[in-house]
């Protein structure tokens, strides 16, 4: 007979012969030797856990081996927005410790979401069972294995996930103005379309002589110049060209009002003399209305060309961090071009923080051979903790040592205790608030570096902390 143990219950009684025959079907233990079933069954002590009952609290240590008989298991761990779901296990599944594994304690509380009943089988009694039923523990090992590649799959893909999240927030910003700027300016501009129609109309009906249109043409053509000149003025030159702008067109009882267009423009005033010496009172009036209009208009195509290309080289950088189009192969990387993508779509985040980042990429520096968007997402982790951690400067430099290329994200903030960095790799380890960080950056970071067969390591004093990854050049590009 067994022990049943149930929270504030008196233990029932189970035959071992019942245990046999349910372990016989169990779906991860069917396979195994009958004697070895009967070992597990006399070893075990069966437990039954109600809806919300934890089986292992977060952080205490596994108390032993559990064969889930029916019911739900759970593990929950909070990674600063609520707790979230990374595993579960059902009727036929077996978790805690399992033989030659080193877990400790688990990442969350361990939780039954509907009456569950288990057989537990004591951490003390694992060299027992490894010696005396080879049949289990390989099946065991084999779970272990399993288990392993879905933490890793869930731990990368939410820690990915929480990446693209914090980038898409700072992206959704950075892409906002430029936006804003071309549907203001699309506004614009179709108002001034309206009134540069109508002022060539009034021209046009105006019995001007050829000399005089040609030297309204002449004026025109210096409004296709407004852009690139005009945004290298200073505010005091900008002023300063306003007032005499300004002051020409109160002499000519021009519409100073409108005089910003005219500002903003390439058009000088000896362009303005030209065409006054061609045209006086009504001419005058109905050919600056038109320049104005027309000054006004090209500027306005400027602002809209200029947010435009700030929008595509946003969207570039972002297809560039993901290779949103390129298949998941390792390939030849451009490590400069990925540091300068990820730099660009963490620049908001830099931005909001006053924190100035700096790229230095060696030229010619060989490309490695892995896969693209990892690489980005290693390069988001260490310059995303960097801009946190740094003071005023954040610098990243990437250079060729012999076969390799070695990447260097230093940063000038208060360092990172010496009793703390062992610990900074540890998956759900974070110095940050609660909330502010998931524990995984580092974690990801070193895992993404191993699955490139690379090295990363760490030098942290007050002042200075420098995370270095060393990878191993493409083969083909040696």
């Amino acid at each position: 007979m067994e022990r049943d143990s149930q929270s504030g219950n008196m233990p029932l009684l189970v035959t071992t012969s019942d245990l046999i025959e349910r372990l016989s079907q169990h779906r991860a233990l069917s396979g195994a030797p009958p004697n070895e079933l009967a070992w597990v069954a006399a070893r075990s002590e069966r437990m039954q856990l109600a809806p919300g009952g934890v089986l292992t609290p977060k952080s205490e240590r596994v108390r032993g081996l559990f064969v889930v008989l029916s019911g739900l298991l759970s593990i929950y761990v909070d990674r600063g927005g609520g707790p979230l779901k990374v595993m579960e296990w059902r009727a036929g599944d077996i978790t805690g410790v399992l033989p030659y594994s080193r877990i400790v304690a688990p990442p969350g509380d361990v939780t039954a979401e509907e009456p569950t009943e288990i057989l537990k089988i004591d951490r003390a009694d694992l060299p027992a069972l490894i010696r005396e039923c080879p049949g289990v523990t390989a099946i065991c090992v084999h779970l272990m294995l399993d288990r392993a590649r879905q933490f890793t799959s869930v731990d990368l893909q939410n820690e990915k996930m929480s990446s693209l999240g914090k980038l898409a927030a700072g992206l959704a910003h950075e892409l906002n103005n430029p936006a804003s700027a071309v549907v203001r300016s699309a506004g614009g501009l179709s108002r001034r379309l309206r009134e540069l129609e109508a002022a060539s109309r009034a021209v046009g009906a105006a019995d001007l002589t050829r000399e005089q249109h040609e030297a309204i043409a002449a004026a025109r053509a210096l409004c296709l110049a407004s852009g690139s000149a005009t945004h290298a003025r200073s505010a005091i030159a900008r002023a300063d060209r306003e007032e005499r702008i300004v002051g020409w067109l109160d002499r000519h009882d021009a519409d100073s009002p409108a005089s910003d267009a005219l500002v903003d423009s390439a058009i000088t005033e000896e362009a303005l003399d030209q065409l006054a010496g061609r045209l006086q009172d009504e001419p005058l009036r109905l050919a600056l209305q038109l320049l104005i209009a027309d000054c006004a208009a090209q500027q306005l195509v400027v602002e809209i060309q200029t947010a435009s290309a700030r929008i595509y080289k946003l969207v570039a950088a972002v297809k560039g961090f993901t290779y949103m189009d390129q298949a998941t192969l390792p390939r030849a990387v451009d490590i400069g071009q990925g540091l300068a993508d990820t730099l660009v779509v963490l620049a908001p985040k830099a931005r909001a923080k006053s924190v100035t980042v700096a790229l230095d990429v060696d030229r010619n520096l060989p490309r490695v051979l892995g896969l693209g968007g990892a690489l980005n997402q290693l390069w988001a982790n260490l310059v995303d903790n960097a801009i946190d951690a740094a003071s005023r400067d954040v610098s990243v430099t990437a250079s060729g040592r012999g076969q390799s290329v070695v990447v260097r994200v230093v940063d000038d903030g208060p360092g990172i205790p010496p009793d703390l960095q062992q610990r900074i790799f540890d998956p759900f380890f974070t110095t940050k608030p609660p909330g502010e960080g998931t524990g995984l950056g580092l974690d990801t970071a070193r895992r993404l570096v191993i699955q490139h067969r690379g090295e990363i390591t760490v030098e942290s004093v007050p002042g200075r902390t420098e995370f270095s990854v060393k990878l191993p050049i493409d083969p083909g590009r040696i």
